[in-house]
């Protein structure tokens, strides 16, 4: 899951990437509305943590362009004001869930894993996909019924390939939605990555490269396959 977290107040933003980060969630932060609207512009993100009193472009008006262009992400409102006429007007331009600050770390992430479990596609909240179940809420991941220890990163790259369901996902795409916007795209992180995770789920080989195209999950019944050269 990508977020993009919109707040003035850079101490809380920066409190909440931190936060996120431990919930294998990546995020990028905007300070103002203007700076948001880029971001959405360039990158695809799951949610927007949005609030409403911000510089520039509104917090609202925000929320009213990302559904105007079908941006396809969920908007979770923050605000100082907790009456409800502030909520109301939130949803009735588009907000898919409303927070009030001061909020608590633990709400704002179960909100967050409630609101990616029903996208608009109709991803269901545990996923099951070549004998590997994923449950997001819980952060487990179980191979055939056994448990699968995974780290922060491995679990986000998995989530990405399991939602895709078989569908190749290139190694760009997977930068885009497992890591922040400050990860270089020269890296060979994705592919470290995928090496450790292919290890900790284990044979036979569920994760295989579709050379020059990227990644896909798909177990082949009855056999074993390699991961290609050098692991990958």
């Amino acid at each position: 899951m990508r977020v993009l977290i919109v707040e003035d107040e850079l101490y809380l933003a920066e409190a909440v990437q931190a936060g996120l980060r431990l919930e294998a969630i990546a995020s990028d932060i905007a300070g103002d509305g203007d700076t948001a609207l880029e971001r959405l512009a360039v990158n695809e993100y799951d949610i927007v943590v949005l609030d409403r009193d911000i510089p520039g472009t509104h917090g609202d008006d925000v929320c009213r362009i990302i559904v105007e262009r079908r941006l396809g992400c969920r908007v979770l409102m923050l605000t100082a004001a907790g009456l409800i006429d502030e909520k109301v007007a939130g949803f009735e331009i588009g907000a898919d869930d409303y927070l009030t600050k001061p909020f608590d770390l633990k709400e704002l992430v179960v909100r967050l894993r409630s609101l990616a479990r029903r996208p608009k596609d109709g991803t269901p909240p545990v996923i099951d996909c070549a004998g590997i179940r994923l449950d997001p809420f819980r952060r487990e991941v179980f191979r055939d019924g056994r448990y699968v220890a995974l780290t922060r990163k491995q679990f986000a790259v998995l989530e990405v390939l399991m939602t895709a369901r078989g569908g190749v996902v290139s190694a760009e795409t997977l930068l885009e939605r497992a890591w922040d916007e400050n990860a270089d795209p020269f890296t060979n992180a994705v592919r470290i990555t995928m090496s450790a995770l292919r290890k900790r789920l284990g044979e036979p080989w569920a994760i295989h490269t579709v050379s020059g195209v990227g990644y896909r999950l798909d177990e082949p019944a009855g056999r074993s396959a390699a991961p290609g050269r050098d692991g990958r």
